[in-house]
């Protein structure tokens, strides 16, 4: 082992423990480092140590970014990369073993920011009936299985993962329950059920023909193994074609639809950035740049004097 896989084990071990980042990021911040090694090696004509990182420049930066942009890769995974590299030299400073006075004087690409895209609540609503699929050739649990998967998603406002995540014995049961869930960062927070989500829970329920466990997943998949996220992406794909939905309509777009609905109705952003378990509300400040966007289209379609 090197001096640099040294670092780079202790860093992601930082990360991992101490930070506290999700497996996902973890995977995606050893893979950056993984493609930037190896162009170091390619650019030096020898593998990288950590003398030869902390000697390197600016330009040898742009250089790797320039490499990587002329692969097909776009702003946002270039940031990422810049955002890895920088963390893992800002962990080598502090130990006294790397500077990181290159990698925080290179810029990186600029990003547009773009809204999301939230549905209408009409069609929120579509999305989340098991009666809207009635029409496939699928196991009636099954459908209500991804209608409760779904009902998670727009009635609480959980990202995938965390519906995923939950096991049998956190089902709600009643109207008033509330769910404990373990957000990113690993941090909790308590989210009231609607009795529309418990209703749709208890159907999936009644109708699912394998044993769960309290300590198991509450949703499974079709051969009783734990539910894979690329099951509900093409449960919306196929409710995308049925409604007329745009491309852009993912199972995010339901968590998104959460918090604009919410907001569009005067709930307090505070109150929504708690229940969205946003860290900063800058995040969730997002979602008034959307309901200023409708509210404008609206005047823009309707008031005799927005054209003139």
């Amino acid at each position: 082992m090197t001096d640099l896989d040294t670092v780079t084990r202790d860093w992601l071990g930082h990360l991992a423990h101490e930070r506290r980042l999700s497996p996902k990021t973890l995977e995606a911040y050893g893979r950056d480092l993984r493609q930037f090694t190896t162009f170091l090696t390619e650019h030096f004509g020898g593998a990288p140590s950590l003398a030869d990182i902390a000697a390197l420049k600016p330009a040898d930066l742009r250089a790797f970014l320039g490499r990587r942009r002329r692969d097909g890769v776009g702003n946002r995974t270039l940031m990422r990369q810049l955002a890895a590299l920088r963390s893992l030299a800002r962990f080598g400073e502090r130990s006294g073993k790397l500077t990181a006075a290159a990698f925080a004087a290179t810029r990186g690409p600029r990003i547009g920011k773009s809204l999301p895209r939230p549905l209408e609540a009409r069609a929120a609503k579509a999305v989340t009936q098991a009666d809207t699929r009635a029409g496939e050739e699928r196991e009636q649990w099954i459908l209500a299985r991804d209608a409760a998967v779904l009902s998670l998603l727009y009635g609480c406002g959980l990202r995938i993962s965390e519906a995923l995540s939950l096991t049998r014995a956190q089902a709600p049961t009643s109207a008033g329950d509330t769910l404990t869930v373990i957000g990113k960062g690993s941090k909790t927070r308590m989210v009231p059920v609607l009795p529309v989500v418990v209703t749709a829970i208890a159907e999936y329920l009644s109708l699912c023909p394998w044993r769960l466990p309290p300590d198991g997943p509450l949703f499974l998949g079709a051969k009783g193994g734990p539910l894979s996220p690329r099951i509900i992406q093409l449960a919306v794909e196929s409710l995308r074609g049925a409604l007329g939905l745009p491309s852009s309509t993912t199972p995010h777009s339901l968590r998104h639809s959460f918090a604009t609905h919410l907001l569009g109705r005067g709930g307090d952003l505070r109150a929504i950035q708690e229940l969205l378990g946003h860290a900063s509300l800058s995040t969730t400040q997002i979602y008034t740049r959307i309901d200023s966007a409708r509210l404008m289209a609206a005047y823009d379609a309707a008031h005799p004097r927005a054209r003139g």
